[in-house]
């Protein structure tokens, strides 16, 4: 081999040689263990709600319609504004009711003037005849003519009190205390006893009920939680009710439950449900559309998975990375319900202790070993909490 054979062999041993001490460092690191963030679950106290679409309606209403026919000759209340029961709304022309009325008494005093002679023309004949002085039939005849002046009498103060009673309808009282609504009549209008159309809609405000609707399903649901002691009722929020405007805001106080109906509505499978709320200021309106918050009972042991940690299959099924005892990453199916705030109800697959991982799902797989340490901002405060529809 001559000189410039040999150092060109050598110059590529020590080139490879060279590459080789530069790439052993990098397949020789050691590879640590992936820090993931963890929440940690414990069993805590939650009180189960859940929403129910509804409408407000009027606590109570009075359609105003005349008992007598004739004329309004004034109206004495505003549109809109608020009457207290008794108050004169309309005034119907008076005048021929008290012409009737007073005819009336006229003929009550005559069939009362017509009273005494008879009595006294029955007593004598009835004398007579018991000494035979004048006929049976006479004296008969005498009675009878009695009998007909005091049953005048009667019918005059029917006739009279029927005509008194007539007479106070021509003033339109509000039956109930509460907020008017449009007139459909003007002074000088002709209106008739009974008529079809009202005059005008008293409704009273302050409470104000409303009326949601529950399926039938969610009431046997409920009810099979309590009977197997899963959910126990809470006396201090046993029919408490809060509510949710139309544009989502929370109305300021409370209501109460008030009945459930007895009957299923067997086009769409639910009851209704009646709250009664109280309404000072006026803010809920009868047709509004609201949300009732209406407590169905309490867990004692309720176990809460962070929705972040939760993932599903194509199948739907639910399940939770967490970190076991040997600091490895394990796969856990679970089974949920519900959610609440950010968080699944879960019924079955976490046990107290578990360490639900929530943070660097990407960056592990199953058997994995990783360093736990608690992620905060995930923790919810325990205690009450505003379930959402089961889940699906």
């Amino acid at each position: 081999m001559d000189r410039n054979t040999f150092l060109g062999f050598l110059a590529v041993a020590v080139l490879v040689s060279g590459c080789g001490k530069a790439q052993a460092p990098q397949s020789a690191r050691p590879a640590g263990a992936v820090e993931v963030g963890v929440v940690t679950v414990h069993p805590e106290r939650v009180v189960l709600t859940t929403e129910l679409p509804g409408r407000t309606a009027a606590y109570l209403i009075a359609e105003v319609r005349p008992q007598v026919n004739g004329l309004i000759q004034e109206r004495k209340f505003v549109e809109g504004s608020t009457v207290q029961a008794g108050s004169l709304l309309y005034q119907i022309d008076p005048a021929p009711y008290e012409a009737a009325h007073e005819q009336a008494k006229a003929a009550l005093t005559v069939a009362e003037a017509n009273l005494p002679p008879a009595r006294l023309r029955a007593e004598r004949m009835k004398g007579l005849a018991e000494i035979r002085a004048t006929g049976q039939q006479d004296s008969d005849e005498a009675t009878a003519a009695l009998l007909r002046a005091e049953a005048g009498i009667t019918s005059a103060r029917a006739t009279v009190e029927s005509a008194r009673i007539n007479l106070a309808y021509t003033p339109l009282k509000a039956p109930i205390t509460g907020r008017t609504g449009k007139s459909s009549v003007t002074p000088g209008a002709l209106v008739t006893a009974y008529q079809p159309t009202s005059l005008v809609t008293i409704q009273q405000l302050d409470p104000i009920y409303v009326d949601v609707t529950q399926s039938s399903s969610d009431l046997l649901r409920l009810r099979r939680s309590l009977q197997s002691g899963q959910m126990t009722r809470a006396g201090a929020v046993e029919g408490q009710v809060k509510l949710l405007l139309e544009d989502g805001t929370r109305y300021s106080r409370e209501g109460k439950l008030q009945f459930r109906d007895v009957t299923v509505d067997p086009t769409t499978g639910s009851v209704v449900l009646r709250m009664v709320f109280p309404n000072p200021e006026a803010v809920l309106l009868p047709g509004m559309f609201v949300r009732a918050v209406v407590d169905e009972g309490v867990l004692e042991q309720a176990i809460l998975a962070p929705q972040q940690g939760v993932s599903r299959d194509v199948k739907g099924n639910t399940s939770v990375m967490v970190v076991d005892a040997a600091g490895k990453v394990a796969v856990r199916p679970i089974v949920v319900t519900r959610a609440i705030a950010d968080r699944w109800l879960v019924t079955s697959g976490l046990s107290d202790g578990d360490r639900v991982i929530v943070d660097g799902l990407q960056r592990i797989r199953p058997g994995m070993p990783v360093k736990a340490v608690p992620y905060a901002s995930a923790e919810a405060p325990a205690g009450r909490s505003t379930a959402a529809a089961p889940a699906k």
